[in-house]
C-alpha cells in the first residue's frame, strides 16, 4: 500500500493554472496567474467568477487593470504604513467603573479603544486593534494595531477608574491615604 500525499499543496497531477479576476485574501491579487488543486478551481474559484482560465486573451484584457490595481495596493501600503507611523506609541485614555482593586465591572475592547483613537485623530478601524483579551484591570496596557499582515504598530491604553458621577476619577484622588476615603 502506498502513502498518499495529502498536503495543501496543489501536486502537479491535481492542479491547474488560474488568473485571478480578483484579490482573494491568503491566495493572490487580481491579475496573479497561480496553481491551485483542481477541485478548487472548479468548485469555487470559477463558479464564483474570482478566476478564470488564464488565456492569452484573457491575459491581455487584463494587464491595464492588473497594473492600475497594482498603483492602487502600492497607495495604500503607503498611506498604512503613515497611519502606522502617526498612532506608534500614542496614548488612548479610556474610563470605564471599577471597584477599590482596580476590577472593571465589564472590559475595554478592541472598539472602545479604536474610537477613542479615532476621536484624536488617528485613522484606525475597529479591526486593526488586536486584543489577546479583553482588558479587564485598570492601569497601562500595550496593544498591538495591525494594519497589515507585517504592518504593526504599538499604543498605551490607560485604563482609569469612573468616578460615581460618571466622570474619570483624577489619578490623585486615587492615592489619598485610607483616613480620608472612609469619610
Amino acid at each position: 500500500m502506498q502513502k498518499r500525499d495529502i498536503s495543501n499543496k496543489a501536486s502537479s497531477s491535481n492542479a491547474v493554472k488560474v488568473l485571478l479576476c480578483e484579490d482573494v485574501k491568503e491566495l493572490g491579487w487580481f491579475g496573479d496567474v497561480i496553481e491551485v488543486s483542481t477541485g478548487y478551481a472548479r468548485n469555487y474559484l470559477l463558479p464564483q467568477r474570482l478566476a478564470t482560465m488564464p488565456t492569452k486573451g484573457n491575459l491581455r484584457s487584463l494587464a491595464k487593470e492588473t497594473a492600475k490595481r497594482a498603483e492602487q495596493r502600492k497607495l495604500e501600503r503607503e498611506r498604512l504604513e503613515g497611519a502606522a507611523a502617526a498612532v506608534e506609541g500614542a496614548e488612548a485614555v479610556v474610563a470605564a467603573k471599577a471597584n477599590e482593586q482596580g476590577v472593571l465591572f465589564g472590559s475595554i475592547s478592541n472598539v472602545e479603544i479604536a474610537e477613542n483613537l479615532r476621536s484624536q485623530g488617528f485613522k484606525v478601524a475597529d479591526e486593526m486593534v488586536h486584543l489577546t483579551e479583553h482588558i479587564k484591570q485598570v492601569g497601562t496596557h500595550k496593544v498591538t494595531l495591525r494594519f497589515d499582515r507585517d504592518l504593526t504598530a504599538t499604543v498605551n491604553v490607560v485604563v482609569v477608574a469612573e468616578s460615581a458621577e460618571g466622570e474619570a476619577a483624577k489619578p490623585q484622588e486615587e492615592n489619598k491615604p485610607n483616613d480620608q476615603q472612609s469619610e
